[in-house]
């Protein structure tokens, strides 16, 4: 019985290759984890900076009249900012995929700190003390909540797909 377990373990292994996650993860899928979080977390603020820019330049305000979106969107800013945020929701979900929920929404968390900044600086927002604080807290959480193992196992996603032990 013993072979039978350790033969089902290394197809699982062979099968998820380095995307093994968990205690036993490698470091190459740490890296690419970790790539693709700053991936989406750069992508979100960018596209936000970008679609904000756009919004504050246009001149009129939205309201009910689904013209005034569609030439909204026509604004570069806008349509950049869009597109951006489309490439964020696909590699967010490319990165659900790889690692945990409890691990993916307090890492991306790191996006506020970075709106902060980019608001404040390209924006010209003002940002109160209090704000920073706020903001200097969500990075201490990121950080405890990075600095953890991803709990992610191959065998709970093979066996959703359908693949058995």
């Amino acid at each position: 019985m013993t072979d039978l377990s350790a033969s089902s373990s290394s197809t699982l292994a062979v099968i998820a290759g380095d995307r093994v996650l968990g205690t036993g993860h490698s470091h190459a899928t740490k890296l690419n984890t970790f790539l693709l979080l700053a991936a989406v977390v750069f992508l979100n603020a960018a596209g936000n900076l970008s679609l904000a820019f756009g919004m504050r330049h246009i001149s009129e305000n939205l309201a009910l009249n689904p013209l005034d979106y569609i030439r909204a969107m026509l604004n570069p800013f806008v349509a950049g900012g869009t597109v951006l945020l489309i490439f964020w929701l696909l590699s967010r979900m490319t990165l659900l995929s790889w690692a945990d929920l409890s691990f993916v929404l307090p890492c991306t968390g790191l996006g506020y700190i970075l709106a902060a900044v980019l608001g404040n600086v390209f924006l010209h927002e003002a940002v109160t003390p209090t704000h920073w604080i706020g903001t200097v807290l969500i990075f201490a959480g990121t950080i405890m909540v990075g600095s953890t193992d991803q709990q992610t196992r191959v065998e709970h996603r093979l066996l959703l797909n359908g693949v058995a032990q």
